[in-house]
């Protein structure tokens, strides 16, 4: 079986020679031209620390490539920052950027027939993105993460700045003493050291199989991460040999592992979202209902950050996800069977894995969970008839009831909380956030790191269509389905309405009677402005709903 079935097409035969010329321009030599093309999207960029080091990386795939007897040819797609956009306009486009990222790699991969393609990514939006080039073009392919930032001297991180704005609009302390933790909490390059979204998403790749073990949890700046680099040429060219691609590895099995990984992590929110597109890419049906089922059965191991104490950083050096994945394959709550990117199964991967050190406190035994089930709830009721994700882990409690305070805009709403006008009891509710509404579905770290902030995180709900960071924390309920630009309950609610929230129960319901929510249906006009113009308006136009990933296509 030929391992150039793309590149073939290209560069083979004397009618290519056209094609061959532009290739001699690049650097490319005679006996190029018969071996396997391998694309590598880079994600390098300086808007960002997470992706400033990628371009490192990748001239080490590249050579790593080169030396295994493929060619290796590098390329480069977008990222954009959540944790410099957050809270603004900016933030609107960090969704998007998901789907320009799928869209260039395809792009690109499809134009110049390669062969193989090893992606590396960074920030957040990078990997569910890469994954789902990588699942359109369904030829061998490998994912490497980008790594974790080192924890700063003081333990603080980017979210630990967000929170700090909220202790000063409490008065709790001073300008002066939020410069100096925002001086010192990033220290370098890497994606955000808790398990927010970017560690998320990297863990769930690895438990998915298309990146090589033990990858997820390596620092940025680590001799791990650059022999992770350089072990993707032979992994690479063993996949082309093997004709090995991501429908073989992206099973519905597969992505249950994957659920599983990001539910023991106490993993973020918009693994959620993200693992629905990349199923729909793959052609694997993946709905809300199936975090619930794995949910029931799976408990949260990992004390690590937003509701945690601890860093990737730390996780990795009591040897990063492995060890919890063998303890999970070997109680039953991860199937062995599915195929990875080793040429192996999970179960051959994780065989001579050996277990964490007995002191250490970050992963919990089974019998000892941080909590006993999922804290990813998927609630159902008047206010999320297509479901709604909660991020519950049971510190704040799992049952509230409050009254509305309604804001058509995460700017309105922020406002109104650093102005002291959230009180206890208050169910805060941010819409015309959503997919369309936004356009771009914001992550609402702001306005709910302000309330953690101002001691509020056990007194007040937050519910939204948009959104969230995988650094929020607290009673929040994202991702309400209809959502507000469609007329969905949420757009309904009046300020003083009381809401309840039931993670026991799984629901969320607006307490008024059904003649009423009709009522105020029929009289419902959409206040909201939409682009007319531009790359938000075309999202606009064809992204879904957030109960089925947000999808584009």
């Amino acid at each position: 079986m030929s391992n150039r079935k793309h590149s073939k097409n290209l560069v083979d035969g004397p009618f290519q020679a056209a094609s061959r010329s532009m290739l001699r321009g690049v650097g490319f030599e005679t006996a190029d031209f018969s071996k396997p093309l391998v694309g590598i999207a880079s994600t390098w960029s300086k808007v960002t620390p997470c992706n400033m080091h990628i371009n490192e990386l990748a001239d080490l795939v590249e050579s790593s490539i080169d030396a295994s007897g493929c060619k290796g040819v590098l390329f480069n797609t977008i990222t954009v920052s959540d944790g410099i956009s957050m809270g603004t306009q900016g933030m609107k486009f960090s969704l998007v950027s998901r789907e320009v990222i799928a869209d260039s790699i395809e792009t690109v991969v499809g134009c110049l027939g390669y062969d193989g393609v090893i992606a590396i990514g960074g920030c957040d939006k990078n990997m569910p993105g890469a994954l789902m080039g990588l699942a359109r073009l369904d030829r061998p392919s490998i994912f490497i993460y980008g790594g974790s930032i080192r924890p700063s001297s003081i333990n603080t991180d980017y979210v630990t700045v967000s929170e700090k704005v909220g202790e000063y609009a409490k008065g709790d302390i001073t300008e002066d003493e939020l410069i100096a933790i925002e001086k010192v909490s990033v220290v370098g390059p890497g994606s955000c050291g808790g398990m927010y979204t970017a560690n998320t998403m990297a863990s769930s790749i690895e438990a998915l199989g298309m990146s090589l073990p033990g990858s997820s949890s390596q620092d940025a700046v680590s001799n791990d991460k650059k022999v992770d680099c350089q072990n993707a040429g032979e992994a690479i060219k063993h996949l082309l040999d093997l004709d090995l691609k991501p429908s073989d590895i992206m099973t519905k099995k597969a992505f249950e592992n994957s659920i599983a990984v990001v539910i023991a992590l106490g993993g973020s929110t918009n693994a959620v979202l993200h693992l629905i597109a990349i199923a729909h890419c793959i052609g694997v049906d993946l709905d809300l209902d199936d975090f619930t089922r794995i949910g029931k059965v799976t408990p949260v191991l990992a004390d690590i950050k937003p509701f945690g104490d601890h860093f990737m950083s730390q996780l990795n050096e009591i040897g990063g996800i492995t060890p919890m994945m063998k303890t999970m394959l070997d109680n039953n709550l991860l199937h062995g069977d599915c195929m990875t990117v080793t040429g192996k199964t999970l179960e051959e991967n994780l065989k001579d894995v050996d277990p964490y050190p007995s002191h250490q406190k970050i992963i919990m035994p089974l019998n000892n969970p941080v909590k006993d089930s999922s804290h990813l709830r998927v609630l159902y009721g008047n206010l999320a008839p297509e479901g709604a994700v909660a991020k519950i882990t049971g510190k704040e409690g799992t049952v509230f009831t409050g009254n509305a305070k309604v804001f058509n805009s995460e700017e309105e709403g922020m406002k109104a909380i650093l102005d002291k006008k959230i009180k206890g009891g208050d169910v805060v509710v941010i819409r015309f956030e959503g997919p369309q509404g936004g356009p771009g579905m914001r992550e609402m770290l702001k306005p709910t790191s302000a309330i953690m902030g101002q001691g509020l995180g056990d007194r007040v709900a937050f519910i939204t269509d948009g959104r969230f960071s995988g650094g929020t924390h607290g009673f929040v309920v994202g991702h309400i389905s209809p959502e507000a630009e469609l007329g969905g309950p949420i757009a309904l609610i009046e300020d003083g309405d009381e809401i309840t929230i039931d993670a026991n129960k799984d629901i969320l319901e607006l307490n008024i009677p059904d003649n009423e929510m009709k009522k105020r249906a029929d009289l419902w006009k959409n206040p909201n402005s939409s682009p007319k113009s531009g790359v938000l308006a075309k999202y606009k136009k064809t992204v879904q709903s957030a109960s089925k990933g947000a999808i584009t296509d």
